[in-house]
């Protein structure tokens, strides 16, 4: 119950403040249609930072099962959307995610709930991937991780340099994955 409580709090305390970027910013917080926006602008923010309060690791531990087998597992085109921590505009793009068991496997939804639950707080897409990189590492001890994300940032669409059509590409990985063949077979599968 107190965890409900402190999130109605904090919804309120962030409205409270968006009501004060909106007068700010020289529009007037008071008329009909920015009546409600401040609250929907807290429970947006609340909702797209909401992997500060989630437990990737222990995702991945509820659903940990021992298992004999040591080639590639990949989950690819893992939708989603974070926000740039220097803008706090939006970057979206698609996660690829390949490991090699050691002993133990984990069930697969539960990659791109690692995914998600890294993405869903205030980033940069190259800490993003190695977050989601170490985590598994740290979690599973495969023979090796790699991940590859591909993005959007519209921090460099709408403002700044404004190219519409750019594409931020990442990577991180270990283990086996520092064998440039075995980084070719995950590439060639994720394309």
């Amino acid at each position: 119950m107190s965890s409900i409580n402190n999130e109605e709090n904090n919804i309120s305390l962030l409205a409270t403040h968006y009501k004060s970027v909106i007068d700010l910013l020289g529009e007037d917080a008071s008329r009909e249609g920015l009546l409600d926006t401040p609250e929907r602008v807290a429970k947006a923010m609340t909702f797209l930072t909401k992997g500060y309060n989630e437990n990737p690791e222990e995702i991945l531990r509820k659903a940990l099962f021992k298992e004999d087998y040591s080639q590639m597992v990949i989950v690819k085109d893992i939708d989603f959307y974070s926000l740039c921590e220097h803008h706090m505009l939006p970057f979206w793009g698609k996660a690829h995610v390949a490991y090699i068991p050691n002993g133990y496997i984990t069930g697969l939804s539960k990659i791109p709930r690692v995914v998600e639950v890294f993405a869903r707080r205030l980033q940069v897409q190259e800490r993003l991937t190695t977050q989601i990189k170490d985590c598994i590492q740290k979690t599973l001890n495969p023979m090796g991780v790699m991940v590859v994300i591909e993005a959007q940032h519209m921090c460099m669409q709408m403002r700044g340099v404004q190219k519409q059509n750019s594409t931020t590409t990442t990577s991180d990985f270990t283990g086996v994955f520092n064998t440039a063949k075995t980084r070719e077979e995950f590439i060639n599968l994720i394309r």
